[in-house]
């Protein structure tokens, strides 16, 4: 995920403003972290003071409705993820961190023969991740 470029969100038919450019760049400098909306605001605030809650919400739902972030749903607050290659992901149990994951064989599904349309698979896996698992024992 680059930083925010202009020329990134004008090409997703974006206005380019301070505020804009400290969310997405929050974003990108998370990684993989899928980020809440309050993380992003926390994050976002501390490079832009006068930022308030409303443009951190506003602006996430243009970056989802632009096609530069997935929003997640899952158990807790919604979170949103910058990867958009087709993934999955897996939570731990024990810290609630979210992970990209890739498990093959879930697209192999064979609902279409059973008359469903799939336009999206998304897979929640849960259980305790490497460093929890670790610290447990």
């Amino acid at each position: 995920m680059s930083r925010a470029s202009p020329s990134l969100l004008r090409a997703h038919g974006l206005r380019v403003t301070p505020q804009r450019r400290a969310i997405w760049d929050v974003l990108a400098e998370a990684g993989d972290g899928h980020l809440s909306a309050e993380e992003v605001f926390r994050r976002a605030r501390a490079r832009l003071p006068e930022l308030s809650r409303a443009t951190v919400y506003n602006a996430l739902g243009e970056f989802v409705a632009a096609g530069l972030l997935t929003p997640l749903e899952a158990p807790g607050p919604r979170r949103y993820d910058p990867n958009l290659e087709p993934h999955h992901h897996f939570r731990c149990r024990r810290c609630r961190r979210l992970y990209d994951v890739d498990p093959a064989g879930v697209e192999g599904l064979r609902l279409r023969e059973q008359g469903f349309r799939v336009e999206r698979a998304h897979v929640l896996l849960e259980g305790t991740c490497p460093d929890c698992a670790t610290a447990a024992r």
